[in-house]
């Protein structure tokens, strides 16, 4: 590396101020425009302390979220653990939104910050604007403004009907949370925002013709027109359901107005983290492989310094370290280390391509437009089929991946596919089904409601490959389910071949 010259410079030492931020965050955000051609959300960034990062840990690092016991739990859980040195903080947190808000670690060295602008501000923010997932199935716009609105309700919930009653139905939401997502059918039209406003004018409506009841609200009792009409939603939801929660919050014939609102509460923040949990990969990818481009291309245009650059590359080669399978420190495939290997082999099948790749991809290999098709991937595709897609024998071969064949009956794993042509196929099919959510959640839906007789709730576990749920877990969680519901609950579990 030769020097560079110190005039040239957007900074010279560790400690940084708040001018040292800005002007590298321009030459951050010209790279990532003017160069790589990204499409990004309005930026926020905000400095915090340790304490304050725990405490965003605590709350999925939303800004805004109501208040639950489990959320302190994990709070104290994770600042013991970093007091203790168990466990270091991440360098930054960043929030879907429009501001997309990035928080950024107050004791980050002035290249740590250049780094995590460039990660989260520019390479998550992209993503979360584009992909496919997150325009169908969040509204970045209004996510903030629900949260508030969300906080305030419960918060009045619990001062008119006690804290006891509002944390029993949160709880039993929560268990039931991962069954609060719409999977594969468009979600009510209605948006977040829309919602909250519904409810929020109808509230300002009685305040204004009923002050005496405003003392009350959230109202207690259902009006007759209330139930005309949302009675009329549930002859609308055809079985089977997969959306457990929405189905309840509907069809229950229990439930107090307010805490139909909970439910819906906790079902919307659900649906919004969703796209996350199947963009893991690619989501870590690209910010990895935005970040990677911008630092390198920030060090030779002269703006960071060698020493600078080497700081970030010990940074950057920590974070895409994949152990090995035999070492203590191994947990599974680095979704860091998978994703940007994959989005810089992507950059190198189509500007220098082998024989292997023309095989293999025959309309990607050598056209040379790396940036049009990175940003297509990270627009069109989620985890499971972007490995699917992308995942080539170069990666498979330079991560050592190989397949286990386990049918569960026999006491030792046969080696099913190896580097060869079927080989790569076969281990492609199998990483990639690991990422299959459906691998990792019951298939959990509502195929009956009695409700004119003795309102029975039927539901269904359709059982994958002879996993069957957990005895525990399951009485557990159908506890919470039959105090949502009010009645008896029937789970009956079929296997996938019926």
């Amino acid at each position: 590396m030769s020097a560079t010259p110190k005039t040239q410079l957007l900074f010279d030492e560790a400690a940084w101020t708040f001018e040292d931020l800005q002007r590298t965050f321009d030459a951050i955000e010209d790279i990532g425009l003017n160069d790589l051609g990204l499409d990004v959300y309005k930026n926020q960034i905000e400095i915090i302390t340790s304490e304050q990062m725990l405490d965003a840990y605590s709350s999925h690092g939303m800004p805004l979220m109501y208040r639950h016991w489990s959320f302190g739990k994990a709070f104290a859980r994770d600042s013991m653990n970093y007091q203790k040195g168990y466990t270091g903080l991440a360098y930054e947190i960043v929030i879907n939104s429009d501001p997309c808000i990035a928080y950024l670690m107050e004791e980050n060295s002035m290249t740590m910050q250049a780094l995590v602008m460039a990660h989260a501000c520019f390479g998550h923010n992209h993503f979360f604007k584009n992909n496919y997932l997150f325009r169908q199935w969040t509204d970045a716009g209004s996510i903030l403004t629900y949260l508030d609105f969300a906080k305030k309700y419960i918060t009045r919930c619990e001062d008119e009907y006690g804290w006891e009653e509002v944390e029993q139905t949160l709880d039993a939401a929560h268990a039931l949370q991962d069954q609060g997502v719409f999977r594969y059918n468009r979600p009510p039209k209605l948006s977040q925002t829309e919602a909250a406003a519904k409810v929020q004018a109808r509230l300002e409506h009685e305040r204004e013709n009923f002050n005496d009841l405003w003392r009350t609200l959230p109202q207690k009792e259902e009006s007759d027109e209330a139930v005309e009409a949302r009675l009329g939603e549930v002859k609308n939801i055809k079985l089977p359901e997969e959306n457990i929660l929405y189905f309840v919050e509907k069809a229950s014939p229990s439930l107090r107005p307010w805490q139909r609102e909970l439910i819906r509460i906790v079902r919307n923040v659900s649906q919004y983290f969703y796209p996350q949990k199947q963009t893991k990969v690619m989501n870590e990818g690209c910010a990895t492989f935005v970040h990677h481009y911008i630092m390198n291309e920030m060090h030779r245009r002269g703006q960071i310094s060698d020493g600078a650059i080497l700081e970030f590359l010990h940074s950057h080669s920590s974070v895409v370290f994949q152990p090995e399978f035999d070492d203590r420190r191994y947990s599974g495939i680095n979704p860091y280390a998978l994703g940007f290997a994959m989005m810089e082999d992507i950059v190198r099948i189509v500007t220098d391509p082998t024989d292997e790749d023309r095989e293999w991809f025959p309309a990607m290999a050598g056209h040379g437009d790396w940036r049009g098709e990175l940003k297509d991937a990270w627009a069109n595709f989620r985890d499971e089929s972007f490995i699917q897609q992308y995942l080539s024998p170069k990666v498979i071969r330079d991560f050592r991946l190989f397949a286990l064949g386990d049918d569960g009956k026999k006491p030792y794993y046969r080696v099913a596919s190896i580097h060869d042509e079927a080989g790569y196929r076969d281990t492609r099919d199998a990483l990639a089904t690991m990422y299959d959510l459906g691998m990792h959640e019951p298939n959990l839906q509502v195929t009956g409601a009695d409700l004119e007789g003795d309102r029975t709730l039927k539901i269904r576990h359709t059982v994958y490959k002879d996993r069957v749920l957990d005895k525990k877990t399951k009485d557990a969680v159908l506890g919470h389910l039959r105090f949502l519901w009010g009645y008896d609950v029937e789970l009956e579990q079929e296997s996938a071949e019926g």
